[in-house]
């Protein structure tokens, strides 16, 4: 079987059809989101009709929380770059985009797979799998083989040897994108990076393909047209920071 992930979209949709069109051409089996379809950018709707229409495994991220919690009242909106593109987009989704969201879940263990999918850690929505440190407290909390990750928007493995934690943990970058295969007697947390706003200093779009019978992790990097999300960004009025830093990968 061959996984699709992708992660951090922040509604980016000429970045993800890119993503989609390139993957087209390398086969897999089943489309599944590690969080924040939404947040940052200009078109929430058409990226969740697309991921509806791809019939995609969504997983709960922190600014599809965010959005819900704005939308029951349970979050007060309180002025912030984050908070102007939430209340923009909430504008422009229908009930059926918001209720579909309501059905995502925090996290999700697939034996078929024998992965987690989360988007923050093994353990959390929110915290941040983007050092050794992190890593190392993520493994000692969770005993899981695989789990798949996204929030950090950077392309990313973190490995520790099936022995006790702490012993041997490894990280591995891949910003310019490659394939990973993992080692029999290893744990691993992998990310995909961002589809939609990457923060490695590469803008170009980041997925990844996840081989089960091969055990591989390839990361893509897929180059679109920024300036057509910057350009509706504005259109948007939302604000100017958001459009700048998808030129840069920041």
């Amino acid at each position: 079987m061959r996984l699709l992930l992708l992660s951090d979209i922040h509604a980016n949709n000429v970045a993800l059809q890119a993503v989609l069109l390139d993957a087209e051409k390398r086969k897999y089996d089943q489309v599944l989101h590690l969080g924040d379809a939404v947040g940052y950018g200009p078109h929430p709707r058409e990226v969740l009709e697309t991921l509806r229409e791809y019939d995609a495994v969504c997983i709960m991220g922190n600014h599809d929380q965010m959005m819900l919690e704005l939308d029951s009242g349970e979050r007060a909106y309180k002025e912030s770059v984050v908070s102007a593109a939430l209340k923009y987009q909430l504008g422009r989704l229908t009930e059926r985009d918001l209720k579909w969201m309501r059905t995502w879940r925090d996290g999700i263990d697939d034996p078929d797979v024998g992965a987690r999918y989360r988007h923050g850690t093994p353990t959390s929505l929110d915290d941040y799998m983007d050092s050794v440190t992190a890593a190392r407290e993520a493994f000692q909390q969770w005993q899981g083989r695989i789990c798949f990750v996204g929030h950090t928007h950077q392309p990313a493995v973190y490995a520790t040897l099936n022995a006790p934690v702490g012993e041997w943990i490894k990280e591995q970058k891949l910003s310019d994108g490659g394939t990973y295969m993992i080692p029999p007697a290893a744990r691993v947390i992998l990310n995909p990076g961002s589809v939609g706003q990457p923060r490695d200093g590469n803008p170009a779009a980041s997925y990844s393909i996840f081989d089960t019978g091969r055990h591989s992790f390839e990361i893509f990097r897929v180059p679109y047209d920024i300036g057509r999300t910057q350009d509706a960004i504005m259109e948007a009025g939302l604000p100017q920071v958001l459009a700048a830093r998808l030129a840069i990968g920041k």
